[in-house]
């Protein structure tokens, strides 16, 4: 057991389409009335006080102003930062809020260039690139110190939908289109993936700072695209001296942390068509993970709240566009910062460039 432990809570959470009133979007589609705004607000704020997170990484945020409503009247919030990946207005971005000082904030569109994807047909020297360069919605990263233990460095993702990308002249019934819609979708999701992990690499190989990831990516926990993201686990036969090498880059999804601990798993944050999965997801670096010798830190209770999620097979109810489509994840971090030491330096220099 650890003696000094600072305890904190993180959390994602898809707003779904959480914009201020009388804003037209998605072409008219989407708009909420005053009354519409006030009951998604109210229904946002309830479901923050639900989960009682320190710091949550938010999905479907189009205008900070509408976030900063939400909070406004949480007490635990009154001093919380917020910020937002490239608030435009007319689309929707990811967001941080963090109930301990935020700095060094980085911002993601572009994808690094190791991770452009080429292909060299058969029998043929030129190399082919997607013509995939930039994220649906960029990439959020903060640097979070959270006293005593030092910083950790959290990223919020939101990467493309499983939604088809259908071309003009296409039907939407006729099963070949839909068939090449869905590998375009897949083929954006992946190279995010790819880019992705690029990002995550810089932030992971020979570090020893706690990285947290949590977002929606649109994928279950055992899909290709996520296992891009997290790294795949080294081969049972490697020497120990290779294995450390792919333990340093890789991440761990909290549901498997205490799925293990569990005799029963009822993950999933999401319905459609019947389908219950798991598209939202928190995941950790080594550092957090108790079967590492080295940790700094574990993860403790993970709880999902999803009572609100609606199974339309059973039902005539319709998904109430106030809520939430998604269900939210939150995870207990253990903080340990007697193991914290090489976080000192860190701490001053911190301190030092902070105003007071």
């Amino acid at each position: 057991m650890y003696n000094n432990i600072k305890t904190i809570k993180a959390g994602t959470f898809n707003l779904m389409n959480l914009m201020m009133p009388n804003r037209e979007m998605y072409g008219g589609s989407l708009k909420y009335t005053p009354e519409e705004f006030h009951r998604k607000i109210a229904w946002t704020s309830s479901m923050l006080k639900q989960m009682d997170a320190d710091v949550i990484g938010f999905q479907e945020c189009f205008h900070k102003q509408a976030l900063s409503i939400a909070v406004s009247d949480i007490k635990k919030y009154q001093n919380a930062e917020i910020i937002m990946g490239d608030e435009i207005g007319n689309q929707p971005r990811v967001a941080l809020m963090s109930v301990f000082p935020i700095d060094d904030v980085e911002i993601f569109d572009k994808y690094p260039p190791e991770a452009v994807i080429d292909f060299r047909p058969k029998n043929s020297y030129e190399k082919i690139c997607l013509p995939f360069d930039s994220f649906s919605r960029p990439v959020l990263k903060a640097d979070i110190f959270i006293k005593p233990f030092g910083i950790v460095t959290f990223f919020v993702v939101h990467l493309k939908s499983k939604r088809p990308v259908f071309y003009d002249g296409e039907d939407e019934r006729n099963p070949i289109d839909l068939a090449r819609a869905q590998v375009r979708a897949l083929m954006i999701r992946a190279s995010e993936s790819a880019a992705l992990r690029a990002i995550l690499v810089r932030s992971l190989k020979n570090q020893n700072r706690p990285v947290v990831v949590f977002g929606d990516v649109n994928d279950t926990g055992n899909a290709v695209t996520t296992r891009i993201i997290s790294g795949e686990v080294p081969q049972h036969r490697l020497p120990d001296s290779q294995k450390r090498s792919v333990w340093d880059v890789l991440l761990y999804h909290v549901k498997d942390i205490q799925a293990r601990r569990s005799y029963q798993d009822f993950y999933y944050t999401h319905i459609h068509n019947g389908m219950y999965e798991s598209l939202d997801h928190i995941m950790v670096s080594e550092e957090l993970v108790t079967e590492n010798p080295k940790n700094v830190g574990r993860v403790g209770l993970v709880s999902v709240y999803n009572d609100h999620l609606v199974d339309q097979t059973f039902t005539v109810e319709k998904q109430d566009k106030c809520k939430s489509d998604h269900g939210t994840v939150v995870c207990t971090l253990e903080l340990n910062a007697e193991k914290s030491a090489y976080y000192q330096g860190q701490k001053r220099n911190f301190y030092k460039n902070r105003k007071k």
